[in-house]
């Protein structure tokens, strides 16, 4: 590294080796993502696609994914989906090479790509992203004495550090934060409203949905959230980049704001408990443990893992979008 770099190419490169050289989930990886946690889960997911296909008239309609971990999620969804009458193309936005040997044995016949630019344009798409914006890389903004800077990293002897660059970024803090004390931290994504942009032109053009699940807040918002996990245990984000996952929290406000700009319609976002109970999680749990009561137990227990707001149920959120006259989807208020 020739010089001190903004955190944004920092975490991206960072991810992009981590993600490119290994299987970073369950015991044996790093973390653990709600679609390994329980079958149900895609499960609903699946249900969800298949309600909103329906009611939309059943039209020809391809299942996207982005970042699909393992293809635990698409197997579980598109499985629930068949039940349902919904056998849909697959098409999987996955750029390392590890994940998609993973995904490919789970969704054989899947399609990949790069990007959402390179999908097929031929029919509307429904995307399900579990995960995904909370990898993509942030600008951090930190207030100064001197006035709000860029958070860059530098090296020195070999130590990665943050530290606050020259440039002045003063005119563009919301008014609000203007005057927020030294140390205070603002973030944004520009690459998670390129995706969406993206994913919205498709959307517009073609019809169809997307549903985002992520951890996140209703932003703008005062706060640092990049962290980094490692053997399923926090670590401090800038030791040994590559060889840890890097994420920050998503501003679900943002994303939204930025989905109305480009003509979609906003759904929630509502928490990921609340989203799982109106699907139906409880049902679907009494009725696994039934077929496999040796199974009761720990059934019981993925769904309060997925639901309880001490757990993964409060801090998840869901929200989704939808082209101009599709169906509200399920979970959602009218």
């Amino acid at each position: 590294m020739a010089g001190p770099i903004p955190l944004s190419q920092f975490m991206g490169a960072a991810n992009a080796h981590y993600y490119a050289t290994r299987d970073p989930l369950g015991a044996r990886g790093d973390f653990t993502t709600a679609p390994e946690v329980s079958q149900m889960f895609g499960e609903l997911i699946g249900l969800w696609v298949a309600d909103l296909w329906d009611r939309a008239g059943r039209p020809p309609a391809r299942y996207v994914e982005l970042g699909p971990g393992r293809g635990t999620l698409a197997a579980d969804a598109l499985r629930a989906m068949a039940k349902a009458g919904l056998t849909p193309p697959v098409n999987l936005i996955e750029t390392s090479p590890t994940l998609r040997a993973a995904q490919a044995e789970r969704v054989p016949h899947a399609e990949f790509h790069l990007g959402v630019l390179g999908l097929p344009d031929d029919a509307p798409l429904i995307f399900v992203a579990n995960e995904f914006f909370d990898a993509l890389p942030i600008r951090q903004l930190i207030a100064t004495a001197e006035g709000w800077r860029e958070r860059l990293v530098a090296c020195q002897d070999t130590l990665f550090l943050p530290i606050a660059g020259d440039r002045s970024f003063d005119m563009i803090i919301p008014k609000s934060f203007q005057d927020a004390a030294p140390g205070s931290i603002l973030e944004t994504s520009p690459a998670s409203i390129a995706v969406l942009r993206q994913l919205a032109a498709r959307l517009t053009a073609q019809g169809g949905a997307a549903l985002v699940i992520d951890y996140g807040y209703q932003g703008p918002a005062i706060g640092d959230t990049l962290q980094a996990v490692k053997g399923h245990a926090y670590a401090n984000p800038f030791d040994e980049p590559g060889e840890a996952d890097l994420t920050a929290h998503v501003d679900f406000a943002t994303l939204a704001e930025a989905a109305r700009a480009e003509g979609l319609i906003v759904h929630g976002p509502v928490t990921q408990g609340e989203f799982l109970l109106r699907l139906g999680i409880a049902e679907r749990t009494a009725a696994l443990s039934l077929a496999t009561p040796d199974r009761a137990g720990q059934l019981a227990l993925d769904r309060e893992r997925l639901v309880d707001p001490e757990q993964m149920g409060e801090l998840f959120k869901v929200i989704a979008f939808t082209a101009p006259g599709w169906p509200v989807p399920a979970g959602f208020s009218e």
